[in-house]
């Protein structure tokens, strides 16, 4: 087992954002490849939605749901569903699949040791999402010390015990921010950005904003290389738009000579 110094900041940790397919058919290599950052002395932090299974428990109880802003609109009657589909079935499936690859892992939601103390983002526009105020990095130290990963499910939760819906992105980005991560990985069904049919190991915040105007940059990938540049905006040190081998792009404000993917 890897075995780390003491002090805070010495270990170089990472959170993964695992997206929804991805969720589902994650394979042997990822798990390899956790397992190879953990033995470089890596401390692991998964984060997770669960979109594909979200949509197949409304639509079995015939409730809709809007997406506004890139946020899912969720009422009364859809926290309850949300809530039981990511806690009960997402989570514990993800937390099985590292144990069975031999790797020690914990599920965990906003409601354990107040880990994500939230509040709502908007009620009156959104319903029951939530705001993440506070990360209980006290209680993710703790595990990541003993080599486990946490892996967290995109439920926060008000003073109160509300249980509130938290977009994946914007959890795994808090997250990141709260633990000082050295880079946040978001894994996707693509192996990063890919220009005029060749992937890019690297890009800038510059070279995004020109391939999003020449149309390079098109559909479900802006989004993503939005969300990435707005981590960086925040002060995660790079974010890295990857698939499940964890290979891809990374994205940095500017150029670094010696920087690779992970």
């Amino acid at each position: 087992m890897t075995t780390f110094k003491s002090t805070h900041h010495t270990a170089r940790k990472l959170v993964i954002k695992l997206g929804g397919s991805t969720l589902e058919g994650l394979n042997a290599a990822f798990f390899k490849k956790i397992q190879e950052l953990q033995q470089e002395g890596y401390q692991i932090i998964i984060t997770h939605g669960g979109g594909p299974a979200i949509n197949r428990t409304l639509a079995a109880n015939n409730v809709t749901s809007t997406i506004i802003n890139g946020i899912r609109v969720t009422t009364a009657e859809a926290i309850d569903l949300v809530k039981a589909t990511l806690i009960g079935q997402v989570n514990p499936f993800l937390v099985h699949e590292l144990n069975a690859a031999g790797i020690r892992a914990i599920g965990l939601n906003g409601f354990d040791g107040h880990l994500l103390e939230s509040t709502f983002l908007d009620e009156a526009i959104y319903g029951y999402v939530g705001h993440i105020e506070k990360v209980n990095t006290a209680l993710l130290d703790v595990m990541l010390t003993a080599n486990i990963i946490p892996v967290i499910v995109c439920i926060g939760a008000t003073v109160d015990g509300q249980a509130l819906n938290i977009n994946g992105d914007t959890v795994a980005s808090e997250v990141a921010l709260a633990v000082q991560a050295e880079s946040l990985l978001l894994v996707t069904d693509v192996a990063g950005i890919r220009i005029e049919g060749q992937y890019k190991q690297e890009a800038t915040a510059a070279a995004i904003a020109e391939w999003i105007a020449e149309g390079h940059i098109y559909g479900g990938m802006i989004p993503k290389v939005q969300g990435a540049l707005a981590c960086l905006t925040a002060g995660i040190p790079s974010v890295q738009i990857v698939d499940d081998t964890l290979g891809g792009t990374k994205i940095s404000v500017r150029h670094s000579h010696n920087s690779h993917t992970i």
